[in-house]
């Protein structure tokens, strides 16, 4: 289907939930600022899929540290993936969440309110082929079929993994699907290589027997993950904002030395098995950083392809939005 069509959809979807939110804001039903310049609450964006944000609704970690400011409410509200959550924060009804490295591009490239507030690294992604397929190299995938999410953060890895082997979307046939239906696809038969992210990628190496072709273990396909936030709650909470990014980052270096018990907590809210997110966890790294300009230079390289093949609209300046964290006092 055409990159122009897609976009539509998004603009479209992008539009209803901003009509939401705006009408949240009508009824007085959002986080509004209470008399001493707190909200009355922070509501945070998260997926079963982000081990980090379910051990934090588990433990409560957010709901301690910002009742030690004065706010007394933290509202967690799920998604199923990142750009239903990002159009949710661009309309305000929603104030902070994390997301892999695509689905903020688009939301710029649409106008979404909202700033890149922290930087993780990404999960580990990898372009996987069947245990016995013919394909053995990069440049073999020419004409063949690949599945990936578009708009995910797959999409940027493999358009970076054919661009290693001098290929582009042009010589091969793009499959777009999710990964429970690229699961199916790839099982079957109905495509010839996937792109995908952990622990999607450790499932397909431990139960299917999947075959790595290339993962992001090379440095040419690093990229990261960004906790956003809203622009409006950005400018109005710098202080709050800057206690929840910081949680997040201790949580998350704390969670590095205790990977076994992470594992547990995200089998419990998946009902993934244990040993799988073991190994996802093995191979990844636990630290929250500010956005610096190596995640700067990667997310503007990757909007500067993404205009070159039409997939977004216009020009984007990815340091246009790149909240800076208040001196602490």
């Amino acid at each position: 289907m055409a990159m122009s069509g897609f976009w539509n959809r998004m603009q479209r979807g992008l539009g209803l939930v901003m009509a939401a939110g705006s009408l949240l804001v009508a009824q007085g039903l959002l986080g509004v600022a209470r008399a001493d310049g707190l909200p009355k609450e922070v509501r945070i964006g998260w997926q079963k899929g982000s081990p980090i944000q379910v051990l934090a609704r588990k433990q409560q970690a957010l709901e301690t540290r910002l009742r030690q400011l004065g706010v007394n409410s933290v509202k967690w509200v799920e998604f199923q993936f990142g750009p239903p959550m990002l159009e949710a924060l661009g309309a305000g009804v929603i104030d902070v969440g994390s997301v892999g490295d695509t689905p903020p591009v688009f939301a710029q490239a649409g106008g979404a309110n909202l700033v890149y507030a922290a930087a993780t690294p990404s999960s580990e992604h990898a372009v996987l082929v069947p245990q016995n397929s013919p394909i053995k190299t990069l440049a073999d995938l020419k004409g063949k079929k690949i599945a990936f999410g578009r708009g995910s953060s797959a999409h940027n890895v493999a358009l970076k993994a054919l661009a290693i082997a001098g290929l582009s979307f042009k010589d091969v046939e793009p499959v777009y699907l999710s990964p429970a239906d690229a699961t199916a696809a790839f099982n079957g038969g109905n495509v010839d290589a996937w792109v995908v992210w952990d622990p999607y990628f450790a499932i397909a190496q431990e139960r299917y027997h999947a075959r790595v072709l290339i993962d992001t273990r090379d440095k040419r396909l690093v990229s990261s993950a960004y906790y956003m936030a809203n622009g409006d709650f950005a400018s109005h909470y710098p202080q709050v904002l800057a206690a929840v990014v910081d949680e997040f980052a201790q949580l998350t270096e704390k969670a590095g030395h205790h990977r076994a018990e992470l594992a547990a907590v995200a089998a419990e809210a998946t009902g993934i098995d244990q040993a799988v997110w073991a190994s996802v966890f093995q191979r990844g790294d636990f630290v929250v950083t500010p956005v610096g300009e190596t995640q700067i230079r990667q997310q503007q390289q990757l909007a500067d392809s993404f205009l070159a093949l039409g997939i977004i609209p216009r020009k984007i300046q990815v340091s246009d939005i790149v909240w800076h964290a208040p001196a602490t006092p």
